[in-house]
This record gives C-alpha cells, sequence and structure tokens, in this order.
C-alpha cells in the first residue's frame, strides 16, 4: 500500500470533534475512492464513500478538497462520518456502551469505479468519554440513571439529561457533555429495568428527586440545576423548569409545550395527555412507515389547553431547537406556541430552527436517522431530514447547547476540553 491515510490533530479524540482527513503518496491528480466504516455494537455494519481527485502534489485534504460523488458532494470535511449509511435498512448508529470507542476504519481506492485495489488505510478511535471522567451507575431510591464526573474538583454545572419515548438509560450525550466539564445526569423514564415501556403516569416527584440528588454531588455547582431534552424528554425538560424550583435552564430539542401520552401527576395536581388520534398516522402501504405529524389534536383549540404545560410560569431560561423537516410531530410550530407564550410575560427564550434537519438532532458527526424503529412501540417511525443540512444543524446546535449551560449555570465561557 503506497498511500498513506492520516487523521489530525490525532487519531484518537472524542465523538464531537472535527477532524481533518488526509491522504499521501498519490499520483498527481490520481482518481480515488475514499471510504469509511464501522460496525455498531449490534455488529451493524454503517458505510460512506466518496469521490476524489488527488491535488497536483499527490496529496489529499478533505478539508480543502471537494467530492465529486458517492454519499456526498463538495467539501466535506467530516463527510465521511455524517454519511454513514447502515447496510440494513432503518437502523440508527447510536453507542450504548460509552466506555468503548467507535472505531472507524478509514480506506483509499484506486479509480472511482473499479475499487478493488486498496492503496492504504487507517484506524480512527471516537470515543465518547473523555480521559478522567467517572461513570457511575445510579440505583438510589427510584432513579434509574447513570452519573458522570468531570475530572477535578469543580464545582462544574450539573445537568439532567432525557431522551425520548423510545426508553432505555441512554448514555452517550451524557457522557460527551461530562467530558466537556458538565456533571452530568443520564437519566432512565420509560421502558428500562422495573420502570415500564409506557408507564400509567409520569411522577413529577421522580425527576424531582433527580434534581435533589445532583444537587447533593459535592462537584456540583449551587447555582442550580440545568436539564436537556429531545422530543418526550424536551417536553418533561420544559415541565421540569416549570414546576421544580431546583431548574435554571433547560434546553428543549425537537419538544412540545402539551403533556403528550403519558398523563403528568404533580404535588396536587395531574396534566392530562393531549388529545390525539391514532386515525391520523399515515402509514406507507409498502414499507409500514408511520408518519405521527398529525395525529395530535390543534395546540391552540383552547379546549385542549388544561394538558398545557405552563412554561410562562417559569422562572428558568429556555433554549428550543427544531428541525423543519421533523415529520414526527410539528415541533417547529410547538416551539413557536412556547416562546410566544414565553414573551408574552416578558420572559425572553432562545429559539433556533434548522431548515433540512429532523426530529433526531443528536451531538455533531451521528449520521442521520430518517426512519427508525420506535422501540416501544413498535413501529417504523419516519422523523425526517436531509443528510448535509441535518449534519450542520447538528453541529450548530452543539455549540449553542453549551453555550447557553455555561452562560446560565456558571456564567463563563465554554473550556476546551481535550481527550
Amino acid at each position: 500500500m503506497a498511500a498513506r491515510v492520516s487523521v489530525l490533530p490525532a487519531r484518537r479524540c472524542l465523538f464531537d470533534e472535527p477532524v481533518q482527513i488526509r491522504v499521501a503518496g498519490l499520483r498527481p491528480q490520481q482518481a480515488v475512492t475514499l471510504r469509511a466504516s464501522l460496525v455498531d455494537e449490534s455488529g451493524e455494519l454503517f458505510q460512506a464513500h466518496a469521490l476524489y481527485r488527488a491535488g497536483s502534489s499527490g496529496e489529499l485534504d478533505l478539508s480543502r478538497s471537494p467530492a465529486l460523488g458517492g454519499s456526498y458532494l463538495g467539501v466535506e470535511p467530516m463527510g465521511l462520518l455524517w454519511a454513514l449509511q447502515s447496510k440494513t435498512p432503518y437502523k440508527r448508529l447510536a453507542k450504548r456502551n460509552v466506555l468503548t470507542p467507535f472505531c472507524v476504519d478509514l480506506e483509499v481506492y484506486e479509480g472511482h469505479r473499479d475499487v478493488s485495489r486498496l492503496l492504504g488505510k487507517c484506524t480512527h478511535e471516537r470515543w465518547f468519554l473523555g480521559e478522567g471522567v467517572k461513570r457511575i451507575s445510579v440505583r438510589e431510591g427510584r432513579l434509574r440513571a447513570t452519573l458522570f464526573l468531570p475530572p477535578g474538583t469543580g464545582p462544574f454545572p450539573g445537568l439532567i439529561d432525557l431522551y425520548g419515548s423510545g426508553g432505555g438509560l441512554v448514555e452517550y450525550r451524557a457522557s460527551l457533555l461530562a467530558s466537556r466539564g458538565f456533571v452530568t445526569l443520564a437519566l432512565a423514564y420509560m421502558s428500562f429495568e422495573d420502570i415500564p415501556t409506557i408507564p400509567e403516569i409520569l411522577e413529577l416527584s421522580y425527576f424531582e428527586e433527580a434534581v435533589n440528588f445532583l444537587q447533593k454531588q459535592q462537584q456540583v455547582k449551587d447555582t442550580g440545576i440545568g436539564v436537556l431534552g429531545l422530543s418526550k424528554g424536551g417536553e418533561l425538560a420544559v415541565s421540569m423548569a416549570t414546576f421544580l424550583p431546583g431548574i435554571k435552564a433547560a434546553v428543549s430539542i425537537s419538544g412540545s409545550t402539551f403533556n403528550s401520552f403519558v398523563p403528568l401527576r404533580g404535588d396536587g395536581f395531574t396534566i392530562p395527555v393531549h388529545p390525539y388520534d391514532l386515525k391520523r398516522m399515515k402509514i406507507s402501504d409498502e414499507s409500514g412507515l408511520v408518519d405521527f405529524s398529525d395525529v395530535f389534536d390543534d395546540h391552540t383549540d383552547p379546549a385542549t389547553w388544561d394538558c398545557r404545560i405552563p412554561v410562562e410560569k417559569s422562572v428558568a431560561k429556555f433554549l428550543f431547537l427544531c428541525g423543519l423537516d421533523d415529520m414526527n410531530w410539528k415541533s417547529d410550530l410547538y416551539c413557536r406556541d412556547a416562546v410566544q407564550r414565553l414573551r408574552q410575560h416578558g420572559q425572553e427564550a432562545e429559539f433556533y430552527s434548522y431548515s433540512g434537519a429532523g426530529h433526531l438532532l443528536e451531538p455533531p458527526y451521528l449520521p442521520l436517522c430518517k426512519v427508525s424503529i420506535h422501540r416501544a412501540l413498535g413501529m417504523l417511525v419516519y422523523w425526517g431530514g436531509q443528510w448535509r443540512e441535518h449534519a450542520k444543524a447538528q453541529e450548530d446546535a452543539w455549540r449553542r447547547i453549551q453555550a447557553f449551560f455555561w452562560q446560565h449555570l456558571m456564567d463563563s465561557d465554554i473550556p476546551k476540553s481535550k481527550l
């Protein structure tokens, strides 16, 4: 193998870090194909490829050289990662064990058509847990969670991290945030251990236990807790920031402003489920793909307002994020509703919507998942999104999330963290 594939500044980094992929030792103007391959923990193969032509010096730099075809076009330094797709349809790339990295094989082949001749390769490690970050399983009282502690004594801002109604205990976003200087509690609330797949009711006191637990950690700064949620988790983040005094800042990603699917019981009140009709689901005859975007009744109808989360009563700071190509539900409308109600009550809220982005806005460089099986429902759900636009949205959203929490929980700039 004559060519040399290199990843700069290092072959090993955190998953949310951009890198520079270079190839040296090619012939001037040589046509080559670059391929990235990743096998996830279930043995599923994800791949992306792009066609390139070497420069006059026989070198290729993906931060400057345009892809001429393949999984993407143009100058996309991280395209080989965000364009990864499974050989099996409808698979979502997600990290289950954050103690191990994703290993990405980067290979360069001769030509654009017959890619049988391998010219060079390297393996790139992308980690979700920074050096010195501690992972602690939490089974205290009702809590089913994982605590991540950055290295050092702190104090650090404290975050609670919630994923969606698919349930489980999802750790990879929380572990990345801990690697960036936050004490983070990944919290399960559906479909995990003794927690039912779809609970009959969600108790606000359960989430209050999580806040109290985090506040008791010595490394956590005592200025208030942040909460971050996606989808149903985003809705719960808004509820926590509305009803729990310990929450100072909340980020809702693709969330709603009403209580969906499961009643939420607080101290002396219960928010009922927003009315919906599953007959309004759109199901593809060929694939069985489900579009849920029209199942909910009109959220502006006063008849549904007892299901609203009274976000305007909160004293917390809010950041709302959503994709305009969200095909799961109308998150843009729901975010705008929350922002409007807050502003009518003299409160400010940050809001960013992304053209071409889908429902599942994840940390940077995780590839778009347009369709996957919803674990709780057992259905193929359409999430939406366009590859390049979704990737750019995830990069921007990740920066904004961190800056928002640093501003409101620490009043300091984002620190730089290295693996």
